[in-house]
């Protein structure tokens, strides 16, 4: 074999190696966010059509949430918190939409306190995806009967059927501690 037929041979090969090489860490990084963000994962790649475009939104929530400074609540704050929820849930028999507006703001102040950013929905939702990504889907149909609830728009099973959402992150939020930290 001549020299350039040996050059071409080693090219072909680094070639083949990096394509199989970048293949897998594709596959590796896939893998990660699915198992991190779960149906979150599969749902952010549906709205973007895109799934690399989709995957580079999920790394940069990750990386978001790691600038933040997560913190467990003090047992007298998960107490105190618990307590609130008790008092929101006996409203919700005499006040089921005020009951809810009432266990949004505690899922919000909850959320807070740990060192979450609460300014829009979105960004909690981002935020949350992370490390709650397992009952996000809880949040999100809290959220929206609770703005359904507002115009007056929602029954009380509805109702009934928001507490129970918040309830979910409400239960993870009061007593998880972040992995990793």
């Amino acid at each position: 074999m001549t020299t350039w037929a040996w050059v071409a041979v080693v090219v072909v090969a680094v070639v083949a190696l990096a394509a199989v090489g970048f293949f897998m860490l594709q596959q590796k990084r896939r893998s990660h966010l699915r198992q991190r963000f779960g149906p979150e994962y599969e749902r952010v790649v549906a709205e973007r059509d895109n799934r690399r475009v989709a995957e580079q939104e999920l790394l940069d929530r990750e990386q978001r949430f790691a600038e933040l400074d997560i913190r467990p609540l003090p047992q007298d704050s998960r107490d105190s918190y618990a307590a609130r929820w008790t008092e929101v849930q006996e409203r919700f028999v005499d006040a089921p939409a005020f009951a809810v507006t009432e266990a949004d703001q505690l899922v919000t102040a909850v959320m807070a306190d740990r060192g979450y950013p609460t300014d829009d929905f979105e960004q909690r939702v981002s935020h949350l995806s992370v490390e709650h990504a397992a009952t996000l889907d809880h949040y999100r149909a809290a959220h929206e009967i609770s703005g359904r609830a507002a115009r007056k728009e929602s029954s009380t099973e509805e109702l009934r059927q928001a507490m129970v959402h918040y309830r979910a992150l409400f239960e993870e939020l009061l007593e998880e501690t972040p992995r990793g930290r």
